[in-house]
């Protein structure tokens, strides 16, 4: 296919040709309203600091396609943002409930500024750190059935290259594909040959499966060794893994299940009769009558939620 060159300064330091088909044209990552804000209000005292190495690391792992410094940017800006927000409401809220002699509640408003400031940025700050693992996951469950379609790829005699080019088009695949289109983007784009774009690979997935497998392609092509039988050993290992993944995962299950029945279903079953029994027996009145509230509309919903979120977790990484 007809392909056209076009320059872009800062994909290259040596100001190497970028090629792309006829008729396209490349387009830049640009930023929302927000974050040009917050970096022209908070882009020197970004740049003043050192530069975040374990930020630019985790926001590359994550495919958030922004700048660490940016990013820094505009966890301040929504950080300021938070304090005045809860600052505001806060101390109305406060004042309100001090004035209807609600002191606790007031006092807890009162607070909320200083609990939700640093929490706000501590939560955005892990954000790329918490999406990067996501993605890790995502891609460890995928990578039995990925190394399946490279198996048998390879013994087709295709070419490494077209093999990671096809499984970057197979989006069944999930996050895997991902990583290889983002090692098809770095051969075909910024025209690199295949071993450093597979390295380069290696170096930012958050997957440590998918990464010994790019290692070992690397160091299989490079020692002289046959790609063929790699491909098929770790084809059958992945295979192996998976199996034994989903067979502890059913057992967790299982003893889930037997937990759920003993501690959402009896436990609370027999503390609503015998806590009925002491308010008749012993005259607890209105205060046993408020635990029973409490055990009813609190501590049997909430249990049984957690259950129901920790087991859908569950069946989705054996999906």
């Amino acid at each position: 296919m007809a392909t056209t060159h076009v320059r872009i300064a800062r994909a290259e330091p040596a100001g190497r040709p970028i090629r792309v088909k006829r008729g396209e044209q490349p387009i830049p990552s640009s930023l929302t309203a927000f974050e040009r804000w917050a970096w022209r209000t908070f882009g020197a005292r970004v740049r003043a600091k050192e530069p975040n190495l374990v930020l630019e690391d985790n926001l590359v792992k994550a495919h958030m396609r922004v700048r660490a410094d940016e990013y820094l940017a505009g966890v301040y800006a929504t950080t300021v943002l938070v304090a005045i927000g809860t600052a505001v409401v806060g101390v109305a809220g406060g004042l309100y409930f001090l004035l209807a002699h609600v002191l606790l509640f007031g006092a807890l408003l009162f607070l909320l500024p200083v609990i939700a400031t640093p929490a706000a940025f501590f939560l955005l700050q892990s954000t790329p750190g918490s999406r990067a693992t996501d993605r890790g996951r995502k891609i460890d469950r995928k990578i039995g059935p990925a190394m399946s379609f490279v198996s048998a790829m390879s013994s087709a005699d295709v070419n490494v290259d077209q093999i990671f080019k096809e499984l970057g088009r197979q989006k069944i695949y999930g996050e895997v594909a991902e990583e290889a289109a983002w090692i098809t983007r770095d051969t075909e784009l910024l025209g690199v040959d295949i071993l450093t774009a597979i390295r380069r690979g290696a170096q930012r997935t958050p997957s440590k499966k998918f990464q010994d497998f790019l290692q070992g392609v690397v160091t299989t092509a490079t020692s002289g060794g046959q790609l063929k039988p790699y491909f098929l050993l770790k084809a059958e290992q992945f295979e192996r893994e998976h199996k034994l993944e989903i067979q502890q995962r059913v057992e967790t299950m299982g003893l889930l299940a037997e937990t759920f029945v003993t501690v959402v279903v009896a436990f609370p079953l027999f503390l609503v009769i015998i806590i009925a029994i002491f308010a008749i027996i012993g005259g607890g009145g209105s205060f046993m009558l408020d635990i029973l509230w409490a055990i009813v509309g609190a501590m049997i919903p909430l249990s049984q939620l957690g259950f129901i979120f920790f087991m859908y977790s569950l069946s989705q990484e054996m999906m």
